[in-house]
């Protein structure tokens, strides 16, 4: 059967520039939301728990969609499922920036996460099209263009909300998806699908862990709300038990789960997925927090920073974070997994607790959100590097997407009860939270991130080359 098919028909340097400007644009779109959240809150009338709530609904709706992107990539071919989740994302920008009210744009972000699949489907066809040895170099050209494309968005999203409107920062980077998801498909050769799974994907795995992350998010985003509102939030929690005790069991019997929780058993993946999470909570403090506090009034005890200028002001971290993935590989083969992973949560854990307590001058707040994203980097790389080498090859993938969804959920989480404790600090006919309650958020990621050293301490050094 397999001498029948075919040979990959070879790409040349433009379709690599077509994925790399697909890769740019899709990066963009992807990073407006951080840059302008103050701005957003203030034109949709949201509660800093519901701007929490937009802040990661998109990285959501990625974790969920991307195992079955991988899958029906394989089944369907790489090509084909590609361009539909651009066509998604496209919807999803197109309606963002339509969006009259917070549910729509929620609705929108929600589609715009078929965005975080996409990636890993171009180093696929990347892989398929090309020798080894050039698809490394290709897949090193599009990652680093997304990065470029996040950059260019947390830059542009501020001029262009305030000087045209939030809607135009939204359909800007959605008209270059889809330029460049025309010039992919015209320039992308068709890839064979490979065999079919007899054992079918794992549809309620998929509903329950989508019900069990959302039903998550909506509890943390009425606990501050808890006194007038504590028939939905115990509802919320029966519903939430429910998923989750529902999702365990299918994922337990299922022939192909979408997460194999057995996987978890293992020292090495559970303590990575432990130590994931902590790490990705104390980060989401510092990604929220922060632009809230340079957005704050100069009358108050803030900077009064435009959009414009928190973009800017964020910059230094992006940067730090597209350095950090190298680093910690060159870091890990020399000095080990483990001192990776504790040098990273030192760092982050001293910036978070620095930030709590020193706040007042800008260059405080871009030092102290750089190296938190620096730390980031270090430790996720770290963590996934160690957990795809501490398994055996065929159960690399599935090890290293729990750690990949962990970390998502625990940024979720962090963003979200950063946002909490924000509201909750909110004096009743005040839009700006009291100083303590950034000082409160901060602390509080620090000290959880802190925790993550007493796990570290039971890891091995991990393998050095």
């Amino acid at each position: 059967m397999t001498a029948t098919l075919a040979p990959p028909v070879r790409i040349g340097k433009g379709t690599v520039w077509a994925l790399g400007m697909l890769a740019v644009a899709t990066g963009a779109l992807e990073s407006v939301v951080t840059p302008t959240l103050p701005l957003l809150q203030r034109e949709l009338g949201m509660s800093r728990a519901e701007g929490a709530l937009l802040s990661v609904v998109l990285l959501i709706t990625g974790a969920l969609i991307t195992p079955v992107a991988g899958k029906f990539g394989d089944r369907y071919g790489g090509k084909r499922v590609l361009i539909r989740l651009m066509a998604v994302v496209s919807a999803g920008g197109l309606v963002s920036a339509l969006a009259p009210n917070l549910p729509v744009l929620l609705f929108g972000q929600v589609l715009q996460g078929a965005m975080v699949g996409a990636l890993p489907l171009s180093f696929i066809l990347v892989r398929k099209h090309l020798p080894a040895a050039e698809a490394k170099v290709a897949i090193g050209v599009v990652s680093g263009l997304f990065v470029g494309g996040g950059m260019a968005g947390t830059l542009s999203a501020g001029p262009v909300a305030e000087g045209l409107s939030r809607h135009w920062m939204f359909a800007l980077p959605t008209f270059a998806v889809i330029g460049a998801t025309l010039l992919v498909n015209r320039l992308m050769p068709l890839d064979s699908p490979g065999r079919s799974d007899d054992a079918g994907f794992d549809w309620p795995g998929l509903v329950l862990l989508s019900g069990t992350l959302v039903t998550l998010m909506l509890l943390l985003a009425v606990v501050p709300d808890i006194g007038s509102q504590p028939l939905v939030l115990g509802a919320l929690v029966v519903v939430l038990a429910a998923f989750a005790t529902g999702w365990t069991a299918v994922e337990r019997r299922a022939a192909s789960p979408m997460v194999d929780l057995r996987m978890l058993a293992r020292p090495a993946v559970w303590k990575s997925c432990v130590l994931t999470f902590v790490i990705c909570v104390g980060t989401s403090g510092a990604v929220y927090l922060v632009p809230q506090l340079f957005e704050v009034s100069e009358d108050a005890y803030g900077f009064g920073a435009s959009a414009t200028e928190i973009g800017f002001f964020l910059l230094p971290g992006a940067v730090a974070a597209s350095l950090a993935g190298p680093l910690s590989g060159i870091w890990a083969r020399r000095f080990g997994s483990r001192a990776v992973v504790i040098a990273g949560t030192v760092i982050m854990a001293t910036a978070l607790l620095a930030l709590a307590a020193v706040h007042s001058q800008v260059w405080h707040l871009v030092v102290g959100k750089m190296m938190v994203a620096l730390a980031n980097g270090l430790c996720v790389t770290a963590m996934v590097t160690r957990t795809a080498t501490s398994v055996g090859q065929s159960d690399t993938g599935i090890a290293t997407s729990l750690v990949l969804v962990t970390r998502v959920i625990g940024f979720a989480v962090g963003v979200q009860v950063s946002g909490a404790i924000l509201t909750a600090g909110t004096p009743s006919g005040s839009d700006v939270p009291a100083e303590s309650a950034f000082v409160t958020g901060f602390v509080v990621a620090g000290a959880v991130t802190a925790l993550s050293l007493l796990v570290t301490r039971t890891m091995s050094k991990g393998v050095k080359e």
